[in-house]
């Protein structure tokens, strides 16, 4: 997987919440998708949030799935400047509530959608992201389904 090319990009605005993001590295490494994560604040260094997200699809990324928290809507800010899907994962903090990020991350305005998972849901938001790359890749599909059928059958993720 470290030779291919990411096809999902996962985005933490702080290093706080890179911990929580790593959920979803680890189903994007079970299920075999390609993948980089990084570090960057909509809020620190917006620059480099726009650069990022304005060249995702010409660097062969499929979806992003970033951040909400206490540091920033990170997940907005790329949704602004991509026409990719955005998942956005709302983080609970000790300054803000779960509840509080869940609303700002699903209350986007008409024509900027993020698509929004539970509080500190990383997990379902990588599951989703390979969702939306396997509609076009029969092999996602077929991993997709062996992680949903060991689910069912009680097996960890």
């Amino acid at each position: 997987m470290r030779g291919d090319t990411p096809v999902v990009g996962v985005l933490a605005a702080s290093p706080a919440e890179l911990s929580v993001m790593q959920q979803a590295t680890a189903i994007l490494e079970k299920l075999e998708l390609p993948h980089e994560i990084q570090v960057m604040s909509s809020s620190r260094n917006p620059d480099l949030v726009d650069e990022y997200a304005r060249t995702a699809f010409d660097r062969g990324l499929k979806v992003l799935v970033c951040t909400t928290g206490i540091t920033g809507h990170l997940a907005a800010a790329a949704a602004a400047r991509t026409v990719l899907p955005v998942i956005g994962v709302p983080i609970a903090s000790d300054q803000m509530g779960g509840e509080q990020a869940l609303i700002v991350t699903a209350q986007m305005p008409a024509g900027v959608p993020v698509a929004t998972v539970g509080v500190d849901a990383a997990v379902n938001a990588a599951v989703l992201a390979a969702e939306i790359v396997g509609v076009a890749d029969p092999e996602i599909q077929a991993r997709l389904w062996k992680f949903k059928d060991d689910l069912a059958e009680g097996l960890r993720l």
